[in-house]
């Protein structure tokens, strides 16, 4: 706790920030660098939420799929703060497209373009075109049309449209082209394929300790097991927070949980209107086989990405410390669309991938453990639409981050630029009512 506040009752504090995972951590520690007493809730017992990394048999598991953007929003809010990681990219070539239960060679340069069988010559040519043009493409100028309808304008072959889809999916995990937003998501893919991702040594996990000793060093307080009951403003002005064991008040509070959970437990009639928007929300969502491997029965066949199903499938310890050695660490996806599916059937779609990219892998099998619908983000970005701001319009003092909230970036991105954000306003605006208090006595 900052020094400003050791005079004060210990449930009381200027900043009051609900979740830790990366966008509460963030919001944390900027808003404690801004000079205010900072107290962080987290209903569960460690820090990182979506974010956090399950540890077995020495092998490490995100919980899905995770990549980090190099020279984005969260790479910046990571080195403004301090936080180290390390890791590789996964290599750009090589890959393989995975269409019509059958393997194809990935197009990603000029040779893997001119042998694939992928794509007829009439259809090579216009990829050529599109990949040579695309991180040219004024992305602004797609705002209000769909992923699908900017796909059929733009392209003639099926198999390009099918293959830009694909893309589309792997660099914002959403399956919903008909409802994406073409502008938003085609900039997600430019950032993607102008500047790539690293797979993190160790797992998420090292990212949010990072974040949560960097909130710790700046005078937050961290409290994990707390559940949160209720947030409303309280008579006197200001919030009151109440968990299961206590009751905080605070000058002022940064929602970062998911829309669906924020929407539960704001209190009072002058909330209705946020509660309809975070409960409106359309939350981005994939199943994902995670397995553990004594051995890899074929080093060469390390990525997939599913053309005609939303498929994915990639064996992140090629490129980051996440297995003991020898062993590896593999993410098998199916990016799920509005249609709900069987877990069942997806989980055998899943082993059928995985018996074409690894054959024999069942026998090596160490640790599994599948997920069948797992929040990717809190918000599609949608068409038509925009996710809420940081600075709430529904009171004074309220403030929202997540990879659902602000203007800024595509999952970690946004969650962790949305968190700096809400961190220096709530931080600032205690500074400032502190020191108008101080100037009327």
């Amino acid at each position: 706790m900052n020094d400003a506040s050791s005079s004060r009752s210990s449930n009381v504090f200027d900043v009051i920030v609900l979740g830790a995972g990366l966008s509460g951590l963030t919001a944390a520690a900027y808003a404690a660098r801004e000079g205010a007493s900072v107290l962080c809730l987290e209903r569960t017992e460690s820090v990182g939420g979506r974010a956090s990394t399950h540890e077995s048999s020495g092998f490490r598991f995100n919980i899905g799929p995770h990549a980090l953007y190099a020279d984005r929003e969260a790479d910046s809010v990571l080195r403004e703060l301090g936080v180290s990681y390390s890791g590789r990219r996964p290599p750009t070539s090589g890959g393989l497209a995975y269409d019509g239960g059958r393997l194809h060679t990935l197009p990603a340069g000029l040779v893997s373009l001119l042998t694939t069988s992928l794509l007829p010559l009439s259809g090579k040519l216009e990829l050529a075109r599109l990949l040579g043009a695309i991180g040219k493409v004024d992305a602004a100028s797609l705002r209000g049309r769909s992923v699908r309808e900017w796909t059929r304008s733009a392209l003639g072959n099926q198999g390009v449209r099918a293959l830009l889809e694909a893309l589309v999916r792997l660099t914002s995990y959403a399956n919903h082209p008909e409802r994406a937003d073409a502008g938003l998501h085609l900039a997600q893919l430019q950032a993607g394929l102008a500047t790539g991702v690293y797979y993190v040594d160790g797992g998420w996990r090292t990212l949010c300790e990072g974040l949560g000793r960097a909130a710790g060093e700046s005078g937050a307080r961290i409290q994990c097991s707390a559940r949160v009951r209720s947030v409303a403003q309280a008579p006197g002005g200001g919030w009151e927070v109440r968990t299961d064991e206590s009751v905080y008040t605070g000058a002022a509070v940064v929602l970062a949980l998911p829309p669906v959970a924020a929407a539960s437990i704001v209190e009072g009639p002058s909330m209705a209107g946020l509660r309809a928007t975070l409960q409106r929300l359309q939350p981005v969502k994939a199943a994902c086989l995670d397995l553990g491997l004594s051995t890899l029965p074929n080093p060469r066949a390390l990525f997939a990405l599913g053309i005609d199903r939303p498929l994915y499938f990639s064996v992140h310890s090629a490129s980051a410390r996440l297995a003991p050695q020898g062993g590896a660490t593999i993410h098998v996806a199916r990016y799920l669309g509005a249609t709900e599916e069987d877990p069942k059937a997806v989980e055998r779609e899943l082993e059928t991938l995985c018996d074409s990219m690894q054959p024999g892998w069942r026998k090596l099998v160490v640790e599994r453990r599948f997920l069948p619908a797992m929040m990717v983000t809190g918000a599609l970005c949608e068409v038509g639409s925009s996710r809420p701001a940081v600075d709430t319009e529904a009171a004074r003092g309220l403030y929202l981050a997540g990879d659902w909230a602000g203007g800024e970036g595509m999952l970690a991105d946004a969650a962790m630029a949305s968190g700096r954000r809400a961190g220096r306003l709530a931080g600032r605006a205690c500074a400032l009512a502190q020191d108008r208090a101080a100037r009327a006595a």
